[in-house]
């Protein structure tokens, strides 16, 4: 660990002593909203103090099995335990070192997933519905919940647009990085000449935003149209008008939701959807303006970026974000096996952060 994350860490430990008297102040005490405030701070920093409570007692075991070390008799045991030692110090240094990267607060919650068809024409909705498909086999292998609210089928299957909730702890953690252009290459099943051929389909994760009742949007700006419904709802279908459609006219954002029976549901699920697309972009500016070289540009909501391949004729699938990052099993990932993947997204996503922190940006 270099110097800089060293003097990081001991600035996190005096914080937390600091917080472990405020706590205990009985002004601090009294004032419901300070002592909730603080109290968060110090459970946040909890795992910073026991990690380094851990490497203090590996420090100690380490110095006592160079000591023992000094007995012919016991050489023997004492390398055995220094070698340990040295390798729980390890661990801890790499633990330590991920402790101090940023916490996203979106991380824990719920997201907005959109699938739209890009070049390729059928193939590339066709090809929607695969990556659609995918996802939500994942949220299902983790316990998430799917709920559609709005889609646009395809003439030949899969989906000219598809937007979907994605409900589950942790569900925006795992799937920020899918946001932009992701590209196929196969022989369709429209192709009769067997030629493979590229198409595309962009992705946008959005998370869902607990403040999205801040946001502010003049009903002047919305532009709201009704229509009726195509998807499920029995005999209700195709009677009313239920769906509805809101176009943000400054930004030209447009939402659409038919899941629900009675118009004002669908209104009021589009408009919180609305103000989480409208709140992502505005953070998604600042984040850019603040990390324009960071690979993965974590919740940009860049969907011109290509960021992915999937070679049908190779059977891999390439990340163009990070170099090396090539799997040859892109019939399990198509079933929702994303683990790979995610898992290291994430770790260079910590690695950027560690970097920018040795910094001391």
């Amino acid at each position: 660990m270099t110097p800089t994350l060293r003097r990081k860490l001991e600035a996190l430990a005096e914080r937390r002593e600091e917080l472990e008297r405020l706590l205990s102040d009985p002004a601090v005490v009294g004032d419901n909203d300070r002592f909730r405030a603080l109290s968060r701070e110090f459970s946040q920093l909890e795992p910073v103090a026991n990690a380094l409570a851990d490497e203090a007692r590996a420090k100690a075991d380490l110095a006592a099995a160079e000591a023992m070390r000094e007995d012919p008799d016991l050489r023997e045991l004492a390398d055995e335990e220094i070698i340990a030692a040295q390798q729980r110090l390890q661990q801890l240094d790499e633990a330590l070192a991920l402790l101090l990267v940023p916490r996203d607060p979106r991380d824990d919650g719920n997201l907005f997933l959109e699938v739209r068809a890009g070049t390729g024409g059928d193939e590339a909705a066709i090809f929607a519905g695969d990556l659609f498909r995918m996802y939500a086999r994942y949220a299902e292998r983790q316990g998430w919940k799917v709920e559609i609210e709005s889609d646009n089928p395809g003439e030949h299957g899969g989906y000219k647009e598809v937007v979907a909730r994605v409900v589950g702890r942790g569900a925006f953690s795992r799937l920020k990085f899918e946001s932009g252009t992701h590209r196929v290459q196969r022989v369709p099943a429209t192709e009769s000449q067997g030629r493979i051929h590229t198409s595309a389909a962009t992705v946008a994760i959005i998370p869902e935003a607990d403040d999205v009742e801040d946001v502010v949007i003049n009903p002047a700006d919305l532009r709201v149209d009704t229509y009726r419904s195509s998807g499920a709802g029995g005999q209700h279908v195709n009677k009313t008008e239920s769906a509805i459609r809101i176009t943000h006219l400054p930004t030209g954002v447009v939402v659409e939701c038919q899941t629900e029976r009675s118009q004002h549901a669908n209104r009021d699920k589009a408009m919180k959807r609305l103000k989480a697309q409208l709140l992502d972009t505005e953070r998604s500016k600042q984040a850019a303006a603040q990390a324009e070289s960071r690979r993965l540009q974590v919740g940009s909501g860049d969907r011109s970026q290509r960021i992915r391949t999937y070679s049908f004729p190779q059977g891999r699938i390439t990340d163009h974000r990070v170099e090396g990052l090539t799997l040859y099993d892109l019939p399990n990932i198509l079933t929702g096996d994303l683990d790979a993947l995610v898992s290291r997204l994430t770790h260079e996503h910590q690695a950027d952060e560690l970097a920018r922190l040795a910094e001391g940006s």
